[in-house]
């Protein structure tokens, strides 16, 4: 079961599972009355994740065993609201964690984010282990979840998996409110005007990563052997870093003409807490993590589905 299927990840996780594991075997739920465009063709459910009761509701209709928890507030959004975001990011992952605890599931995958490092973290290469200080309510809500995820595993057993997200980039589906988002709208402006303004500053390196490499690593560490994850706070997670500069200049060989100014807004101060670069040598090392695209390939790849989205 994916909580929180038509987001940005969820639609593409979605489609992936219901491609090895058949169609009747992987359930969508999401708010939503209605089961959107992206995720028909299998079981979809309208499920709140506060509703611990509901929820349980769901699992136990279609015998759920792994379920893969996305329902979140991201960054940018969560602070213009700050308590809505802290209670959905944590009653929703406490909801499932007692679910688990009482032998109702076997395996949950929680995504964690680069926003659990903060100013006094390493900018470079930041290792698995290091200060852990956010300065945002979602970075926060992931520490914590971080946590209470460990908590759950070393107390009570719960089959806990999780992974620090980098920026992700994807053509299926729209931004969903967080600061690293400016590396999707920047295709989408350059095919429509061939122009881009940056709420993100030129030279602000991020890590980012294409979503089919996302896929793959939250598939990978959900089928792994349970004696192969060391760690179950989460996973340091990295493919390739880049600025709004090298983005832009990389979209600029494939659209002659394209530009790009900057305006940066809170967003950029946001990101100026967060790594350049991760070190995810433990994620190779344990379960053997390895991505496929770097930047030249995932614009190419990018552009090339985009022009065929905007063409349909």
């Amino acid at each position: 079961m994916v909580l929180g299927a038509a987001g940005q990840i969820g639609s593409d996780l979605v489609s992936s599972l219901r491609a090895k594991y058949g169609n009747e075997n992987v359930v969508a739920t999401d708010l939503s009355s209605t089961c959107p465009d992206a995720l028909q063709g299998g079981p979809y459910e309208q499920l709140d994740a506060m509703n611990a009761e509901a929820m349980l509701s769901v699992i136990k209709k279609y015998r759920i065993d792994h379920v893969y928890h996305l329902v979140a507030m991201l960054s940018a959004t969560a602070e213009k609201h700050p308590m809505k975001g802290w209670d959905l990011n944590m009653q929703s992952l406490f909801n499932l964690l007692e679910i688990a605890r009482e032998g109702h599931i076997t395996r949950i995958f929680w995504p964690s984010s680069i926003a659990v490092f903060g100013p006094n973290s390493p900018k470079s290469n930041t290792p698995q282990r290091t200060v852990l200080e956010p300065t945002t309510v979602y970075g926060i809500s992931k520490v914590a979840g971080e946590s209470w995820c460990e908590y759950y595993h070393q107390k009570f057993g719960v089959d806990v998996r999780c992974l620090r997200y980098p920026g992700l980039i994807s053509y299926k589906s729209a931004p969903g409110g967080g600061t690293t988002d400016y590396a999707i709208h920047i295709f989408h402006e350059a095919l429509k005007h061939g122009h881009y303004t940056s709420f993100i500053q030129a030279d602000r390196q991020l890590p980012m990563m294409y979503m089919p490499d996302a896929i793959r690593a939250t598939m990978s560490i959900m089928e792994a052997p349970a004696d192969q994850i060391k760690i179950r706070t989460g996973y340091n997670l990295a493919a390739i870093s880049f600025s709004p500069a090298e983005i832009a200049q990389e979209i600029a060989r494939q659209i002659p003409g394209f530009t790009i100014d900057y305006d940066p807004d809170f967003r950029n101060n946001i990101a100026a807490n967060w790594p350049g670069s991760i070190d995810d040598s433990e994620s190779r090392l344990h379960w053997g993590w390895k991505h496929n695209f770097d930047l030249s390939k995932m614009v190419a790849d990018m552009l090339s589905n985009l022009k065929v989205m905007v063409a349909g």
